[in-house]
């Protein structure tokens, strides 16, 4: 063997060596949370990797540690269909729920008399699902709708506690693993301290900024947010839910064990490089389980992350396949949902808060409290009426819980610790940002400023104006908003329309390019259809489903404000307190002068009827209610199919919803249709729905 050869083999058994290391020091550290190699060791091998690879390009593999970050930012990301449908979890919200499903199932198979539970945390992020090919990752994909979900593979590659390749000497040939991605506490404080800092606005809570971090298009923005990830579901092959059961071998010629039970497989997971979570508890029976859970109802808050349920499991594999599935929801699983989380502070102040539709919302400020992974210092007491129900001072040590796990509030007022001296709270009389006096109409428990031109009316108005449903104008956020009010360049939003880049460029962080693309994304706006300008305007109670459905009623905004308020009602959707609260706007001076200028700027103020296109029994005269994020339509367009088809949709769910069409991250919407037994879709569901008959 010549110089050359030799010293091209020395380095391909290097680079080897490099990676095994890495591989090994990286499951250490990541799953067994046990390192034994330095920081500043890793550090070194990893940049002799790095060298390596850079000299010699063609030994790079895409398993190599030096690959979890791409150098190219995505253009879009793809919709994948799952091999086997992501199910969600039927909740359960107390110990008499899971005693109840536990009859329920035990009904199904009656003749099963010996049978255990796994109990692990239902961990607050973002579902995945990871496909292995002989041992190496090759996607990744997000639940979606639970059918499809999408391709988000190089984002997924930059999470160190998912192996780029299996830790096994015989993988199987197909190996599909799924499991939670999670934002820490400690990297959710930081992203938003950051976030803060650079004037951008912050994130609810860990999931939502896990959410938001996963659908990044740059892979090197995923990777600095340090995403995490526990694995808690194994499959083997493409689809055969059989071999899950534990009835066959994953492969026949494979080293690795047969998974009979959920706990087999949670420990196959960790002998395959995954982080499992450690606090999954074997439980003999539902005592031992609600044991379980009510201990994590407490301790949760000591955790590096957030969880707020305990998702519980049967643990034999073939008794989980015997039961099958619902429509909906595995039969051999529940998700026992925590009550929302509670804690004591002290009130410092009470303030109030004007919005865009001048509505006065008293606020509570507080000593900063850590609540569902946030720390919280403000929480809303609603309005007038909810103060006096509390009798909430400043000084009273209160309760308060995020109400929907996003909205703190306070909850109720320890008496027994108020100090003396405290003085019960009056609701101002006059509006604290523009001093004209509030009104509270006698059916309203609602105080408002009614005064047009009050600068926190103002500022709401512009905010909604340009927001993504409305004329979504990019580059216009609160913080130039506000620039705008408090130095009187815009007193009402048709003044956007003759801002030019000399009056931007002196505003404070405004260079010139900034301006010509603020000027530009204005006018851009001008080109939005009649129902966005519609739902702009901030009349009460339309939102932006109500908007489209009277902009396609009444097709000009001269035939809107001509229309009385019984034709206005007659509309499907709309009702009586709606087409008041449309008539009444219509009728002021002010709002007739901004449309009149609206007009003049050459914005859409007219648009044509829509009449529907592929009309389908299916569709035709149903009521649709869609919520959550699908996983290829905006809600917009899935509104405007259903409508071009004959449907109806609407904003909230009632007796009269025929579906409920539902994406990721669905809230309180889904569980009323649930207890409302109205059936629900997926965005595939939707779209065969609309595929007109061969």
């Amino acid at each position: 063997m010549d110089a050359v050869e030799q010293t091209t083999a020395d380095v391909v058994q290097r680079v080897q060596d490099l990676r095994k290391l890495l591989w090994q020091a990286n499951y250490e550290y990541y799953v067994l949370d046990a390192p034994t190699m330095p920081d500043a060791v890793y550090d070194q091998l990893y940049r002799e990797l790095q060298n390596l690879e850079a000299r010699h390009p063609e030994l790079i593999t895409p398993d190599s540690p030096t690959q979890r970050v791409g150098d190219r930012p995505a253009s879009q990301f793809v919709s994948v269909k799952h091999n086997i449908p992501l199910y969600s979890l039927e909740n359960a919200f107390s110990n008499d729920d899971l005693a109840k499903w536990q009859e329920r199932w035990r009904r199904v198979v009656p003749d099963v008399t010996e049978f255990d539970y796994v109990c692990e945390l239902k961990i607050d992020g973002n579902a995945l699902a990871l496909t292995y090919e002989n041992g190496l990752l090759v996607r990744g994909v997000t639940r979606g709708d639970g059918i499809a979900g999408e391709d988000i593979t190089q984002n997924v590659k930059t999470i160190r506690s998912i192996p780029l390749r299996l830790n096994l000497d015989n993988p199987p040939p197909v190996v599909e693993v799924r499991g939670e991605a999670f934002l820490p506490l400690s990297s959710f404080e930081q992203i938003n301290q950051e976030r803060e800092q650079a004037g951008e606005a912050l994130f609810a809570n860990p999931r939502n900024a896990a959410a938001g971090t996963l659908r990044q298009l740059d892979s090197k923005i995923v990777a600095r947010r340090k995403l995490d990830f526990f694995a808690y579901t194994l499959h083997f092959g493409s689809g055969d839910l059989r071999l899950e059961s534990g009835e066959s071998n994953p492969t026949p010629d494979s080293p690795l064990p047969t998974p009979h039970s959920q706990w087999d497989c949670l420990e196959l997971l960790k002998q395959m490089g995954f982080r499992v979570n450690p606090e999954r508890q074997q439980c003999a029976d539902l005592q031992t389980v609600q044991t379980y859970c009510d201990r994590w109802s407490l301790d949760r808050t000591r955790l590096p992350y957030m969880t707020d349920g305990v998702v519980v499991k049967i643990n034999s594999l073939a008794l989980q396949a015997q039961l099958g599935f619902t429509q909906k929801f595995p039969r051999w699983a529940i998700a026992l949902k925590y009550p929302a989380e509670e804690a004591p502070t002290i009130i410092e102040q009470i303030s109030v808060n004007v919005g865009r539709t001048g509505a006065v919302t008293p606020l509570a400020e507080m000593r900063p409290v850590q609540l569902a992974g946030t720390t919280v210092s403000r929480a809303t007491l609603h309005n007038s009426d909810r103060v006096a129900e509390l009798d909430v001072r400043a000084g009273d040590t209160v309760i308060v819980r995020k109400a929907g796990e996003i909205i703190p509030e306070v909850v109720r007022v320890l008496f027994e610790l108020r100090p003396e001296g405290t003085i019960p709270y009056q609701m101002p009389t006059h509006c604290p940002d523009c001093g004209q006096g509030l009104v509270k109409p006698i059916d309203e428990a609602v105080t408002r400023c009614i005064n047009a031109s009050c600068p926190a009316i103002l500022r709401g108005a512009l905010v909604h104006w340009a927001s993504r449903q409305a004329l979504d104008i990019n580059g216009l956020g609160e913080k130039l908003v506000l620039q705008f009010v408090d130095t009187g360049l815009v007193e009402s939003v048709a003044d956007l329309y003759d801002i030019t880049v000399d009056q931007l460029l002196h505003l404070e962080r405004m260079g010139k390019k900034s301006a010509e693309k603020l000027v530009q994304a204005i006018a851009d706006s001008k080109h939005q259809p009649w129902a966005r300008v519609l739902y702009g305007l901030g009349i009460r109670h339309v939102g932006s489903v109500n908007a489209q459905i009277l902009a396609q009623r009444f097709t000009s905004v001269e035939a809107l404000a001509a229309a009385d308020v019984g034709a206005i009602a007659t509309v499907f959707g709309i009702g009586q307190e709606i087409a008041q609260s449309v008539y009444d706007w219509f009728q002021n001076p002010g709002n007739q002068q901004l449309i009149q200028r609206l007009k003049t700027a050459g914005l859409q103020l007219a648009g044509d009827v829509v009449q529907p296109t592929q009309t389908n029994a299916a569709i035709a005269g149903k009521t649709f209610v869609v919520t959550g994020t699908l996983p290829t339509l905006k809600r917009e367009d899935a509104k405007a199919l259903i409508q071009n088809a004959g449907g109806k949709v609407t904003d909230s769910v009632s007796k009269k919803t025929d579906y409920l069409v539902v994406g990721e991250d669905a809230g309180s919407k889904l569980e009323k249709a649930q207890s409302l037994g109205i059936p629900q879709l997926s965005e595939a569901d939707l779209l065969t729905l609309l595929t007109p008959p061969a």
